[in-house]
């Protein structure tokens, strides 16, 4: 091979190579709180090892369970509870941010070890992972939409986020007009005008209600899923991760510290175990 060549073969290769690199997993490792050791992601792990830093991937879009505060960090009430898992399992963690659909795919692919991230279990997700026993109440879902909207606007053009509860409950009423978006956006898409109103978590619309000057109100039926458990989120040949997380959510549960958490976050009033 030619010199001239040479340096062609070996610039395909370069471009080639950051090419499949641009294309890969929308996972980011967000640094840890300044007593945790950041680590990175395993290479498709078959279980969970013990003796390694445990990796958390939540979607970091859902104040107030999970956001990115102004410091760059994740933060929320899953945050802290994730850091206090932790604490209680005696492991070191870090966090992962992941878009929340492929946050099950990129679980299964090995970025990270757990879920945390407001996730209810469904029987299309059972079929993939398994879930730890309920971290949250079962609390209701509720439609927003502008001030002076009547309760007709809920079988309008519905703004949700993508691949949720919430979202099979629409297609199943029958609802046709549904636009499909990451959590944030769909609140934004009623204050656009490009939606009649959003249907998410109660606890989720609040702060965007309050937050809105009057702007933004509640409307139509609140909806409570039986169904509805909120759990972390392992896949279901980490048996031993599962327990040990179940222990630690048990103890937080027994102790009130689970219920403080609760109380902090979503506020006094919120639905407590």
């Amino acid at each position: 091979m030619t010199q001239a060549r040479l340096y062609f073969a070996v610039v395909v290769f370069s471009l080639l190579t950051a090419l499949v690199l641009a294309c890969g997993g929308s996972a980011e490792v967000i640094p840890s709180a300044p007593s945790q050791t950041a680590v990175s992601a395993p290479t498709v792990p078959a279980s969970w090892n013990a003796s390694e830093a445990l990796l958390l991937g939540t979607s970091a879009d859902f104040p107030p369970s999970n956001f990115i505060n102004e410091k760059g960090e994740i933060d929320g009430f899953e945050r802290e509870l994730g850091d206090e898992l932790c604490r209680r399992m005696d492991v070191q963690c870090s966090w992962v941010r992941n878009d929340w659909v492929t946050i099950i795919p990129n679980l299964l692919a090995g970025d990270y070890d757990a879920i945390v991230a407001g996730m209810a279990s469904t029987k299309e997700r059972d079929g993939q992972i398994d879930f730890t026993q309920s971290y949250l109440p079962n609390t209701p879902s509720a439609y927003v939409a502008l001030a002076g909207a009547s309760d007709d606007v809920v079988n309008g053009k519905v703004a949700v986020q993508v691949n949720t509860i919430q979202q099979d409950y629409l297609e199943e009423a029958g609802i046709t007009r549904i636009i499909s978006l990451p959590a944030e956006d769909a609140v934004e898409a009623v204050s656009r005008g490009e939606a009649d109103a959003v249907f998410a978590d109660k606890i989720f619309l609040e702060s965007f209600v309050e937050d809105s000057g009057g702007a933004l109100i509640f409307v139509g039926p609140e909806v409570t899923f039986d169904s509805d458990h909120v759990g972390i989120g392992v896949r279901e040949n980490d048996g031993e991760l599962k327990s040990r997380l179940n222990a630690a959510i048990g103890a937080m549960k027994e102790d009130g510290t689970l219920n403080a958490l609760i109380r902090k976050w979503y506020g006094e009033d919120a639905e407590t175990f």
